[in-house]
């Protein structure tokens, strides 16, 4: 049976050439990078290469970079670190503004944040899933000390207006930071120009390992570390450095800017036809700005459906693809990006998430094309609603 591979917003499969890169520092160059002989310095040089090839990616100083455990880890160390040390200051800035359709990673770091006495304001969002910047700008107060926004929905795919509202955050003063997992390596991302000052990014996300990130932290930002050892990443992330997951994060990075205009363009068609062809179905609609999107997500929700039925039996099908994030695909609960966007608990419950990778083809999409809207009738014909959708 044809297997199709229609869930890279969960994870992508490593890239050979990244393998490849990997493959001497687990069994040959396995030096530890804090060691001063030759196997340390050697693991030492290959971290700091990968150092540059990320920084490079987003147009950062090689000194800016952290290395962590992946994106969770990145937003926790971002907004703990930031808003400890901020604290602790005469002025006791105690106050973070997010927007609801964050990564549970921010959002409940967020609200972790609040069991310790800080306030945070929940920012709404439009229908396709935007955050206006008027709102970033009227929320700030004096006691605000840091924005989180995300680049890009991973649910969704909508691309925020970060640049305007790092420019509002830069003028007031304010610490801006931003979840940029999904968009790192798929669409063009310079922290300079988008006045930010705080990045995540996830190497398992650009076909590299699971189990790295890193986190941009701009030269002068009071950042304090959330894990104490032997200061390691400019005593901002103790631990003993992951080097091998590092050196394939690098390669990813440095693959991602190479390939990711092309890659981006051909994806783009693919995902157009999938939507345009998908949007055909009665009671269909889609999730998400319909231009200002990445290239590789297409989100969807189908009337008198339920999601999870729908992922199971496209499983069936060779089809794998998600309803909600991969993270919460467990949860009874609906998406709660949907529900921001203004999907009532029933629609946001038959939401059905297709993001494409490298590997797939035109041949790919046209096998879905041809077993979704069987797939969808199917589930409407033996759902309570019977009968009911077409009207």
């Amino acid at each position: 049976m044809k297997r199709i591979y229609l869930d890279h917003s969960a994870t992508t499969p490593v890239d050979s050439r990244v393998l490849e890169a990997m493959k001497p520092f687990f069994s040959k160059a396995y030096g530890n990078a804090s060691s001063l002989h030759k196997f340390g310095q050697e693991a030492k040089r290959a971290m700091e290469e990968s150092r540059e090839k990320i920084a490079n990616a987003i147009n950062a100083k090689i000194n800016e970079i952290i290395f962590t455990s992946g994106g969770t880890e990145s937003d926790n160390l971002a907004i703990k670190g930031i808003c400890l040390a901020n604290k602790s200051k005469e002025k006791g800035k105690n106050h973070i503004i997010t927007s609801k359709i964050e990564h549970h990673a921010v959002l409940h770091t967020c609200q972790w944040m609040e069991k310790q006495g800080f306030e945070v304001t929940y920012l709404p969002v439009d229908k396709y899933g935007l955050v206006n910047p008027a709102d970033v700008e009227d929320a700030i107060k004096k006691n605000t000390c840091l924005v989180s926004i995300m680049l890009a929905s991973n649910e969704i795919g909508t691309i925020e207006p970060v640049e305007k509202i790092g420019k509002i955050c830069r003028e007031n003063e304010v610490y801006f930071h931003t979840d940029a997992v999904q968009a790192f390596g798929k669409i063009p991302i310079d922290v300079n120009k988008m006045n930010i000052d705080l990045l995540s990014a996830s190497a398992h996300k650009v076909y590299g390992p699971k189990g790295v990130g890193a986190l941009f932290v701009r030269e002068g930002v009071d950042i304090q570390p959330i894990i104490h050892g032997g200061g390691h990443e400019n005593d901002i992330r103790s631990g003993t450095e992951n080097v091998s997951g590092i050196v394939g994060f690098g390669a990813a990075s440095e693959i991602a800017k190479k390939e990711m205009k092309r890659e981006g363009e051909r994806e783009i068609k693919l995902r157009d036809k999938l939507i345009k062809e998908v949007l055909k179905i009665e009671n269909s609609h889609l999730n998400g700005h319909p231009t200002k999107r990445l290239p590789n997500n297409a989100n969807f929700w189908f009337a008198f459906v339920e999601g999870e039925s729908l992922i199971l039996y496209l499983d069936v099908k060779g089809i794998a693809g998600s309803t909600g994030s991969a993270c919460s695909s467990k949860s009874l609960e609906p998406s709660h990006v949907l529900l921001a966007i203004g999907l009532k608990y029933e629609e946001a419950h038959g939401s059905l998430r297709l993001t494409l990778g490298k590997q797939n083809t035109k041949e790919d999409i046209d096998y879905v094309l041809k077993i979704l809207p069987d797939v969808v009738e199917r589930l409407r014909e033996i759902s309570p609603y019977k009968g009911k959708w077409k009207q």
